[in-house]
């Protein structure tokens, strides 16, 4: 059948006579109507409902070549919606109607005069269709961020949090692992990147049992614990779309509900480490980095060995980070001067005279082992502490 563009909506032309054969001869038995009912049975689908009064609005309307009344129009659309609430397909319902408008026409009606029935009743039809779909696109959006947030955060009781993941085909029995991408933007779903890492990422993995959301201006992204590939994917283009600004984090798998929200959290701990240790690596892996919340983990034992190690720097001139820069310049490239010194755009004598005068304040020599693991612990503590940014508060 012939369709011409109405709205946002394919509709059928009054020109197109062609798809409603011409009346039989008079001479045979004209074949007997298709109900509703009947085509809903040939389409092998519950079409029925949704067609009904449509067989009558076509053979009255077309008899006399009247528009459809407001009333009629708003049957239509109610039908609609009811028919994409209980979820059922555009082309199935289509083919439905025509069977229905073909059958039941009025044999001495205009064809042209069908056509225009059919075309008023299906746009009232789609727009009722298309205003529920919508809203119940809307409501699923919500509800499948509210179980990804509860999934995160580790609410609810296990035994709901998996019973909700089947609607969204997710299976909480296996262990998950979590990958947190941010980049210099906060965003949310709809803005470009997290759309296009999310075209990247289902165009790649359309079978596989996967979460994709953003959550406090980050995206994240949860697979099962077998399927690396998809968060190494996933950082990949978030890494892609933003550029050389992007940074993102895989935790550790996790079993359970409870294990996704860990590996979250890991993930979101991996990148703050990032940040304030001065890692510019585009992937991090929190299995990588278990030492850092390790030292965390007791923070007042943290700020004595900073204080008591390092806190002499603040009296030298220029303050405690020039000399903080030298130290972690030095441990960076394995305590090789000539690399430190080509880092920090110095002579290998001036950093040579930091690394004395670094002796010199604290008591403790950077370039002696014995010695060297306690400094080296201690410059760590500081960029986890935010020192000297943040002063510390020792007891």
């Amino acid at each position: 059948m012939q369709a011409t563009e109405y709205g946002s909506r394919p509709v059928f032309a009054p020109g197109a006579a062609a798809a409603f054969p011409a009346p039989e001869p008079a001479a045979q038995e004209p074949r007997e109507a298709e109900t509703p009912e009947a085509a809903g049975a040939d389409e092998g689908l519950p079409y029925a409902p949704f067609l009904d009064g449509f067989q009558q609005i076509v053979a009255d309307a077309a008899t006399t070549g009247r528009r459809l009344t407001r009333d009629e129009l708003e049957s239509r659309r109610a039908l609609g919606a009811r028919a994409a609430e209980a979820g059922h397909g555009w082309r199935g319902l289509v083919r439905a109607h025509l069977v229905v408008g073909r059958e039941g026409r009025p044999r001495a009606a205009d064809p042209d005069s069908v056509l225009a029935v059919v075309e008023q009743a299906m746009d009232a039809f789609a727009d009722g269709y298309e205003r529920a779909q919508r809203l119940v696109i809307r409501k699923e959006e919500a509800a499948r961020r509210e179980f990804i947030d509860d999934l995160l955060h580790g609410r609810g009781d296990s035994g709901a949090l998996a019973a909700r993941s089947e609607r969204f085909g997710f299976r909480l029995s296996r262990a998950h692992a979590v990958a947190v991408a941010e980049g210099p933007e906060k965003y949310d779903e709809t803005d470009p990147v997290p759309r296009q890492v999310a075209s990247e990422l289902f165009a790649r993995f359309e079978n596989r049992r996967i979460l994709f959301t953003t959550k406090d201006g980050r995206m994240v992204c949860v697979a099962p614990s077998d399927q690396d590939d998809v968060l190494t994917h996933f950082a990949k283009h978030a890494y892609a779309a933003v550029g050389d600004r992007a940074q993102a984090a895989i935790g550790r798998p996790r079993p359970g509900t409870l294990g996704i929200g860990h590996s979250y959290e890991e993930a979101l701990n991996a990148l703050d480490v990032a940040q304030r240790m001065g890692f510019d690596e585009p992937l991090l892996r929190a299995a990588d980095m278990l030492v850092f919340p390790v030292l965390a983990r007791d923070r007042q034992a943290l700020v004595d060995l900073v204080h008591n190690v390092l806190g002499p720097l603040e009296g030298a001139r220029g303050g405690a980070v020039p000399w903080l820069e030298t130290l972690g310049a030095y441990f960076d490239t394995g305590c090789v001067a000539a690399a430190a010194a080509r880092r920090l755009s110095l002579s290998v004598r001036a950093l040579t005279y930091r690394l004395d005068r670094v002796h010199a304040l604290t008591g403790a020599d950077p370039t002696d082992p014995a010695q060297r693991y306690m400094i080296h612990t201690a410059v760590i503590g500081a960029r986890l502490l935010d020192w000297p940014a943040r002063p510390l508060r020792p007891v």
